[in-house]
């Protein structure tokens, strides 16, 4: 540890020597934009008035959104006391997200959730994070210095019209902030009792009054999680990352980003077990206004992991991606959005005797393209979007994805919204070219695209100046799912199941006093997963989801005299049926004190409810969540 502690202290050290010999021109905002007193400053109908872009690809205010969307805010992050995006993503009612160990998670959104779940399209600042190998993401290789996080959109339901395959049951965009939004020095430090310890610096600078630019770094490491009888569990984790963002503008019209970021780890797995991993990424934008309400974007970025799972196996990937993005208005009721995009993935597997992918190596080509309009039926209160999205996969060829979606805008206060959408989840390695030698079981060559067909139906209303509520229903028809067939010598991947699902999202805001805010949700889900004729799944369907039927998320901000914060998260997450997991209720507590305005002392407590409990697994081999504390000192200057 002291080694990479050496290290860190040393990127500090050279950042700071570098801060010494810069000028830094009061005339361009030394303050932070995004500092707790700002962010407080920001009235109740500023937070409602947020804007998204996930839904239809351009800016849009959240309470006129046609999607189940729900936002999470840097400062909701910030108070909460997450230590990472898994935990940020607890915040978003519509998501289930449990944890497995120290350093993996499972998260999806409307079902079918576990470890390799593969319905959810992650990105960061419009790069996804999708794995070929099993159609998901590796979490524990999915970090951001929280404090440059401006915003995190999550959406429940299809997205594949505008994002693609995978976009199934939900999407979530991680938005930092830009390097204009973020000069000056930042420093973070702590450590406690699950999160051993962890530093964290950046620097925003300028040069001039139109060239923007941060650079940062970051270390943690993270003790290991609990077994049932209390014993430390094999799971320790470590990581170090540090990145880079420029934004130019040269113009009015033109913006021009360049971000990169590199991490490096390793973390303990069972006894005999330990992996290491790195990568490396960075994006490319540039967005130019044309004329009023028309612009276009060409994005591209490459992005580089490692994986290496000693003594079992490991993995390389390298992605290529382009994307150009054209909004143009067509008349006066029409907004059209259209676009192109290309992406290579080069997947090589070393394999093993007990994992082994066939070929080794991939090189997987995705082309696609969509097109969008939204049509203003009746001015200000009726608003149609239609469109599709067309894409080339290596696997089943051509895929179609089209939607439909309506917003009624009753009035101000109220926008009643409808949607009826198809999306696929492509085939991965995982289907098609696996085999796992010991359980005699492979993947198939013939394995189809998984299908949903989505009906839903949501309600926002703003029934006082101080509350904002949202509702969203749902009805989801599955075909072509995935099962495990038996076959000659063993068991075969194939779609022989087929499932329906349906639930109830509500989530709100309540600004109870100008000292206290409060924010959440609930979500009801249930499922119904079948064999289709002539199917024999060993796992009757199970295998494909173990989700909670009722789940709760409650979070309290107080801002108290003396400049202290206290603040309150609140889950409740039903039980899980196969294999069952017991139900769970927690709390997490934070207290802050600014005895400056730019320095913020703080103790965060996790899981406090109970001394542990698990959240995934099977009871034999699963390990648990032990309650938590640790302390944080962040200083701006």
């Amino acid at each position: 540890m002291s080694h990479y502690m050496r290290r860190l202290c040393s990127l500090v050290l050279a950042i700071l020597v570098c801060v010494s010999t810069e000028s830094r021109g009061a005339e361009f905002g030394e303050a932070e934009p995004a500092s707790a007193k700002n962010l407080k400053q920001l009235s109740f109908e500023e937070l409602l008035e947020q804007e998204v872009s996930l839904v239809t690809r351009t800016p849009e205010r959240l309470s006129r959104s046609p999607s189940a969307v729900q936002v999470i805010t840097g400062d909701d992050i910030r108070r909460s006391g997450a230590t990472s995006i898994p935990e940020a993503l607890r915040l978003a009612s519509n998501l289930h997200v449990s944890q497995v160990d120290t350093r993996n998670w499972s998260i999806n959104a409307r079902g079918f959730n576990n470890p390799l779940a593969n319905k959810l399209l992650v990105m960061i600042d419009g790069r996804s994070v999708y794995t070929p190998l099993f159609a998901g993401v590796f979490w524990d290789v999915q970090n951001a210095l929280l404090a440059d996080v401006d915003r995190i959109e999550v959406v429940s339901g299809p997205g594949a019209t505008l994002w693609g395959a995978n976009a199934v049951n939900g999407v979530v965009n991680i938005v930092t902030r830009g390097a204009r939004d973020t000069q000056g020095m930042l420093v973070e430090g702590g450590g406690g009792s699950l999160l051993q310890d962890y530093g964290a610096v950046r620097y925003g600078g300028h040069v001039g009054s139109n060239f923007f630019y941060r650079v940062y770094g970051f270390r943690f490491d993270r003790n290991p999680t609990v077994f049932p009888n209390g014993r430390d569990a094999t799971d320790a984790w470590e990581m170090t990352q540090g990145g880079f963002r420029a934004d130019w503008l040269p113009s009015e019209a033109n913006t021009i980003t360049i971000q990169g970021d590199f991490y490096s780890g390793e973390n303990e797995g069972e006894p005999g077990v330990r992996s290491a991993i790195d990568g490396q990424n960075l994006l490319g934008r540039w967005t130019h206004a044309l004329y009023e309400e028309s612009d276009f974007t060409l994005q591209f970025y490459v992005d580089r992991t490692w994986r290496n799972v000693m003594p079992r196996n490991n993995e390389e990937l390298r992605t290529y991606d382009i994307d150009f993005q054209h909004r143009l208005p067509l008349g006066s009721r029409n907004n059209v959005t259209w676009g192109l995009g290309y992406r290579l993935m080069q997947d090589d597997v070393k394999n093993s005797a007990s994992l082994a992918f066939f070929p080794a190596r991939r090189d997987l080509h995705l082309f696609s393209g969509f097109l969008q309009d939204e049509v203003v039926l009746v001015p200000d209160r009726l608003k149609l979007t239609v469109g599709s999205k067309v894409e080339h996969n290596d696997y089943t060829g051509f895929e179609f994805e089209p939607s439909g979606r309506l917003a009624w805008l009753l009035d101000e206060r109220h926008t009643l919204w409808s949607a009826v959408s198809r999306a696929v989840r492509a085939p991965s390695r995982i289907d098609t070219d696996v085999l796992f030698p010991t359980a005699g079981l492979a993947g198939t060559s013939d394995f189809k695209a998984e299908e949903l067909l989505a009906f839903e139906l949501g309600y926002r209303v703003t029934p006082h100046r101080n509350v904002s509520l949202s509702l969203a229903t749902f009805y989801h028809m599955y075909e072509n799912i995935r099962s495990i067939e038996p076959a000659p010598g063993g068991f075969e991947i194939q779609n022989k199941n087929e499932a329906e699902s349906w639930g109830v999202e509500l989530s709100g805001t309540i600004q109870a006093t100008d000292w206290w805010r409060m924010r959440g949700g609930y979500t009801y889900f249930d499922r119904d997963v079948r064999q289709v004729r002539g199917g024999m799944d060993i796992n009757d369907g199970t295998s494909e989801g173990n989700d909670p039927r009722n789940q709760a998320v409650v979070q309290s901000m107080f801002n108290l005299p003396g400049r202290v914060e206290l603040d309150f998260t609140f889950r409740y997450v039903d039980a899980l049926p196969s294999p069952h997991v017991p139900a769970y209720f927690t709390v997490d507590t934070r207290v802050a004190w600014h005895p400056t305005e730019n320095l913020e002392l703080s103790v965060v407590g996790q899981n406090l409810w109970d001394d542990q409990h698990p959240e995934f697994g099977a009871a034999g081999t699963r390990q648990e969540i032990p309650r938590s504390i640790f302390g944080k000192v962040t200083w701006r200057f």
